[in-house]
């Protein structure tokens, strides 16, 4: 066990040399330079300035989102219980871009965007855990009525660019996820929230460890089942809002990289938690980095001058994919 852990710790440290050696405008011989205390100060601004808070941020996202889908399939013990088909992301994107379009929030005022991405959560699981009333329990169901809520709020989220049409862009970079232009603000607007949280998701890992062998048995545990599950939600919650606040909404990062983190450290979650943090990092982190190098190599095959792939794009596409596998393999299996 500790082997692996060692060995994701090491791929977290390759995902993030990958993402500050794959971007524009300064070379990896410049990085190196400026990591050593030189370099110019165009490229000094770029690295230090640019290149380290995006790391960053693409690593507190993605540590956020998989510890975030893991509380949330270990609380409801479903599955497909992740933060894109439980309401949580489409309503946290719909609060933050509500906000920003009608003024109330931007990144002039990054605490009121992790507000409005957090009502916007809480709002959308709320109306998720309604509509499946009895049928909560059943993977299916809760897949079926998540897909409706998901349609639901992202039609809603369309309908702000009636009252801001000039709010085009900002709608764009919520709804598809990107870590494009993030700054040392965006930083320290995560990793506060993001460390908060991670802690409370710590100390309910063994709580969840009970309701993942059903309620029964963790009430005989002498587990208030309904009050360790509603901690467990609110927590679900904080995190995607944060990393939705932060870089918006990157598909099925919360509902595929659990399932990797349990299959390599077990569903004991007192191991499985940090484990599923340090899996949400990389893969948020090499994917950044694969989208920004896959960037430069279409615009010079395209012969555009710039060409920017968000990295919610990316993992949107690698994590249906991946999906559609791992049913077509297994179809028996529920997931």
């Amino acid at each position: 066990m500790n082997r692996r852990f060692w060995a994701l710790v090491a791929l977290v440290v390759v995902c993030a040399c990958a993402e500050l050696l794959a971007g524009r405008g300064v070379s990896p011989a410049g990085v190196a330079d400026v990591l050593g205390g030189g370099g110019d100060a165009t490229e000094r601004h770029i690295v230090l300035q640019l290149r380290l808070p995006r790391l960053l941020v693409a690593l507190g996202a993605g540590a956020c989102l998989g510890v975030a889908g893991l509380v949330l399939q270990s609380a409801l013990r479903n599955p497909l219980a992740g933060p894109e088909v439980t309401g949580v992301t489409p309503g946290a994107v719909l609060g933050a871009v509500t906000a920003t379009g009608l003024g109330l929030a931007g990144w002039e005022s990054p605490l009121a965007v992790v507000v409005a991405a957090c009502v916007g959560g809480c709002t959308g699981a709320a109306l998720l855990w309604l509509l499946a009333g009895r049928g909560r329990g059943d993977p299916e169901q809760t897949a079926l009525h998540g897909v409706l809520v998901s349609a639901v709020l992202g039609g809603l989220t369309a309908m702000v660019l009636l009252v801001a049409p000039g709010e085009l862009g900002s709608v764009v970079q919520w709804l598809v996820g990107t870590t494009e232009g993030r700054v040392w603000q965006h930083w320290h607007l995560l990793w506060p929230w993001a460390l908060a949280w991670g802690a409370v998701a710590w100390l309910l890992a063994g709580p969840l460890t009970l309701l993942r062998c059903g309620d029964e048995l963790a009430a005989a545990a002498g587990l208030a089942t309904g009050r360790a599950r509603s901690l467990a939600l609110l927590c679900a919650v904080a995190l995607t809002a944060g990393a939705v606040a932060a870089v918006g909404a990157l598909g099925f990062v919360g509902l595929l990289v659990p399932h990797v983190a349990v299959a390599v450290f077990g569903a004991d979650l007192r191991v499985s938690l940090p484990g599923v943090a340090l899996v949400g990092a990389a893969v948020v982190c090499g994917s950044d980095a694969a989208a920004q190098l896959l960037s430069r190599l279409l615009a010079s095959a395209l012969d555009f001058g710039r060409l920017t792939l968000p990295v919610g794009a990316l993992t949107t596409c690698l994590g249906a994919a991946l999906l559609m596998v791992v049913v077509r393999r297994a179809p028996s299996r529920t997931f």
